[in-house]
């Protein structure tokens, strides 16, 4: 997919506005790639979710887009922008930049949106991306945040798309154990991505507008 710099259609703002915006003297891109927010004793945690449920429920479709055309960046915070709002118009968007994997640390953002969704149609988007990567163990791509976000579903939709990848010395064994020094690793666990996913939703649906 081509890159375009929001300033080339009109809308150079947003990356100050809405990816670089300083959150108690950070970048939120840097804060929603971290996961600082998750944690309990980040002081600034209650006014980061404050804004970023303001920006999400306020940004335009267009500004969106916006974001999505541009770098790792603006496309990881587009993606927690339209998974805390959940703009599920974007399920294709997303499911189309998550598939083509052309940039690092936003995939782990399409993840979580999808997630949020929470429909038949983003776990099938999610076993669609782990078919394509988890064979491929020589790529570190987003396939853990994959996993964990359709584990997610399928405990919420009552499904068993995951089985297949987990099952042992299945295709999620064989790409762990690819790396020695993943083997036995406790947060490659399925158990442990899956709890992954649940604190990032749970954050989002803990202050998120109903």
């Amino acid at each position: 997919m081509p890159f375009q710099h929001p300033e080339e259609i009109g809308y150079g703002y947003v990356i100050e506005r809405y990816a670089a915006r300083k959150e108690s003297g950070r970048l939120r891109y840097l804060v929603l790639k971290s996961g600082r927010f998750l944690r309990s004793e980040w002081p600034h945690g209650e006014r980061f979710a404050h804004h970023l449920i303001d920006d999400a429920a306020t940004i335009t479709d267009a500004e969106l887009e916006a974001l999505h055309g541009y770098e790792w960046r603006s496309r990881l915070t587009a993606a927690w922008l339209i998974g805390v709002d959940r703009r599920e118009r974007f399920r294709e968007r997303i499911g189309d930049l998550l598939l083509a994997s052309e940039v690092c640390f936003s995939g782990s953002a399409y993840c979580f949106a999808l997630a949020r969704f929470g429909t038949h149609a983003d776990a099938e988007i999610l076993t669609a991306y782990l078919d394509h990567y988890l064979p491929r163990t020589d790529l570190r791509h987003d396939q853990p945040a994959a996993l964990g976000a359709l584990l997610r579903l399928d405990t919420q939709l009552g499904t068993h798309h995951a089985d297949r990848f987990t099952q042992p010395d299945g295709p999620w064994d064989q790409w762990v154990n690819a790396l020695a020094h993943l083997r036995g690793y406790p947060a490659f666990t399925p158990v442990e991505l899956r709890r992954s996913t649940d604190l990032r939703c749970e954050f989002a649906d803990g202050w998120s507008r109903p």
